[in-house]
């Protein structure tokens, strides 16, 4: 099938497409993200058959929020005729979901700049099927966006439609080369900064969603905050600082966490820095959760837990931790504390997430609160009663 005699003759590449109107998502962006949105090159986002699911966990994270790229539409048969927001959060966004890349850029003035690969299977690779459909991406003249540990740009097939084309491939966990990466070396001591590790019971429970509602939070109410991301997802989504922790030889693991954080102070001067967490400390399939609580040194972490999950992710025979004895785990292994614990509540209805956040706030003794469904300040309160400090008074106006 020729696709391009599927797509109006008139629609051309360029940087631009309909507007979306403003999110009213959780965490909708400020007027002045909105303004850097708009400028931002737009982008489909593929997820055929994992939308809303763990494996979409990328797309998930894009729609909720991207400063990098404006995205205009997901694919996902599944969901197709919907509103992406609605799917995630019950929740209109104005990005819809279309069943194939044909249908997705008919919608749209113009091609959108970018095809976003926004699937992590466990695999971390592209099957034929999706290949197919990246090649129709890079035919129609669209840039390409993986975060797969297969990286795009070294396929023999790919790389050289996009050299025919003049399009470019971003592979997103591709690290800078073994030469240019650093050792721990301790520099992290001097860094003045609070810093605060989003953690987890589990891979793809929302730690990084949590962490980008939270730093988000944080600058609104004046708190200076830098978000250090961990994962393809962040980076996508146009993280200042990060790196693909699980894409890094583990030699240099804990000192490109520490290079990334201490750029961070020294260009931003911030009071707070979130780093993403990976995985689980716990988790036997992943290791980052140790480098990333070795390399940032944190002064304190939030714990993320999915009540509702019965077993890991890919796991089935692999029962869920308690979140009392994650915690354990992690103020053994780090010299650090748990200030408090955040819900992802799948598969739980409001009275049932509201029941959760009571019981595990009595059988923690920490605060607790569900980044997305309860009111963002309980979320800022588990900062500020561990850090009362970082409370910013009220201006009173005299005379």
């Amino acid at each position: 099938m020729d696709i391009e005699l599927k797509i109006s003759d008139s629609k051309k590449r360029n940087s631009g497409g309909a507007q979306a109107p403003p999110s009213a998502e959780a965490g909708s962006p400020t007027i002045a993200s909105r303004n850097f949105i708009s400028e931002a090159p737009t982008a489909i986002v593929y997820c055929e058959g994992s939308f809303g699911d763990i494996d979409g966990k990328t797309a998930n994270g894009l729609v909720r929020h991207s400063q990098a790229y404006r995205i205009v539409s997901v694919i996902d048969s599944k969901h197709q005729g919907l509103d992406s927001g609605q799917v995630l959060d019950g929740i209109i966004n104005y990005i819809p979901v279309f069943c194939d890349l044909v249908a997705a850029v008919e919608h749209q003035a113009i091609i959108p700049d970018t095809f976003i690969y926004g699937m992590a299977p466990y695999t971390g690779r592209l099957s034929s099927e999706d290949r197919g459909i990246v090649l129709e991406a890079i035919d129609l003249g669209m840039n390409i966006v993986s975060g797969l540990h297969e990286y795009l740009s070294e396929d023999s097939e790919i790389s050289i439609a996009a050299r025919v084309r003049g399009v470019t491939i971003r592979d997103i966990r591709k690290p800078r080369p073994s030469k240019d990466m650093r050792l721990f070396d301790g520099s992290i001591a001097g860094v003045k900064a609070i810093r605060i590790a989003v953690m987890g019971t589990d891979c793809a429970i929302g730690k990084r969603t949590t962490a980008t509602v939270l730093a988000r939070a944080l600058n609104e109410k004046g708190i200076r905050t830098v978000l250090v991301g961990t994962g393809q997802t962040g980076l996508m989504q146009g993280a200042r600082y990060g790196i693909a922790m699980d894409a890094v030889p583990p030699q240099f693991c804990c000192g490109e966490l520490e290079r990334t954080i201490v750029a961070a102070s020294v260009a931003e001067q911030p009071e707070v820095i979130l780093i993403e967490g990976q995985g689980a400390l716990s988790h036997p399939a992943f290791c980052t959760s140790a480098f990333i609580l070795r390399g940032s040194q944190p002064h304190a972490v939030i714990l993320q837990h999915a009540p509702r999950r019965v077993h890991r992710c890919d796991f089935p025979d692999m029962p869920m931790p308690d979140p009392s004895d994650e915690i354990t785990l992690i103020e053994a292994f780090a010299d650090t504390k748990v200030i408090g614990c955040t819900l992802n509540h799948e598969g739980m209805t409001a009275d049932e997430t509201g029941m959760a956040i009571k019981e595990h706030r009595t059988k923690l003794g920490l605060p607790v609160t569900d980044a997305l469904s309860q009111p963002v300040d309980e979320l800022v309160a588990i900062v500020l009663k561990a850090y009362p400090h970082l409370q910013k008074q009220p201006v009173v106006a005299t005379g």
